[in-house]
């Protein structure tokens, strides 16, 4: 059985042309990309050690020899961080829990206030879940009509993958996806990801699964959304991460004037104020 973390290098190998890393190309091979004795040779170790890796027979690599994988493949890095991240939770420093649960959906009263001070801008709390914990007026007045605050307990990952409204609202849906997926692994905790991940494997099925075990850092682009009223609104993110909360602070700027004047349009329409999702 794999491991996340031998799952990301053999997808990056598997990802990597040989002639990008000055190697020659060895004619046509049954697998795509680099070969694990091309990959273990630029790492310095073994190839029966990179392939306990991939295959998840070895769970405990040393910092060293991550360090050493994430130069071989000449990881970008956010990569490093994801690869840090995976070695960790394969390790079981994570892992040692109980049956998975959701993650507290509390916003502490001084975030709620910074959120308040952003009004009349487009912010939102949120966790890596997708989690929509408090959001200002000017956010719903943006994202209400596509259907994604519906509900009690509004959920981004799970509006994407599961309501067909998504792939109309989302211009990039794509990216969307890749991002929603990727940002389980960094959930709350590892339980609080199992647990959303069980839902949205069976709702959702291989195209959640397939985007989420990719390991593809996304690029997180301008947000691009197709309003029901008809403009189309370019959004440029800015986060403040809340780490001792597992929670984010996303602020959302207009990337040009006709979003502006677009934003300014809907916000003059009928909507709620802050709002805080317990």
């Amino acid at each position: 059985m794999g491991t996340p973390l031998g799952d990301f290098v053999r997808a990056k190998r598997d990802s990597i042309q040989p002639r990008s890393l000055g190697l020659p190309d060895r004619g046509r091979r049954r697998s795509p990309g680099l070969r694990r004795l091309d990959l273990a040779a630029r790492a310095g170790i073994s190839v029966e050690y990179l392939t306990r890796i991939e295959q998840g027979r070895d769970r405990r690599p040393s910092l060293a020899v991550i360090h050493a994988l994430a130069d071989a493949l000449s990881l970008s890095p956010s990569e490093r961080d994801h690869l840090r991240y995976l070695a960790k939770i394969t390790g079981g420093e994570c892992t040692a829990h109980s049956q998975p649960v959701p993650p507290t959906r509390q916003v502490r009263p001084s975030v709620l206030e910074t959120l308040r001070l952003l009004e009349p801008g487009i912010a939102v709390v949120t966790n890596r879940l997708g989690d929509i914990l408090a959001h200002t007026g000017a956010y719903e007045a943006v994202t209400g009509a596509s259907g994604l605050l519906d509900g009690d307990h509004p959920n981004l990952t799970r509006y994407v993958f599961t309501d067909p409204r998504a792939r109309t609202f989302f211009t990039d849906w794509d990216d969307i996806a890749d991002e929603q997926a990727f940002d389980l692994w960094l959930g709350p905790s590892v339980e609080n990801s199992e647990w959303l991940t069980a839902q949205l494997a069976a709702a959702a099925g291989p195209e959640f699964t397939r985007r989420r075990n990719r390991h593809v850092v996304p690029p997180r682009g301008v947000l691009r959304l197709q309003h029901p009223a008809g403009p189309e609104i370019r959004l440029r993110r800015e986060t403040l991460e809340l780490p001792s909360d597992a929670q984010q602070l996303v602020v959302l700027l207009p990337a040009d004037e006709e979003t502006a004047q677009a934003v300014d349009r809907l916000r003059r329409r009928p909507h709620g104020r802050l709002r805080a999702i317990s």
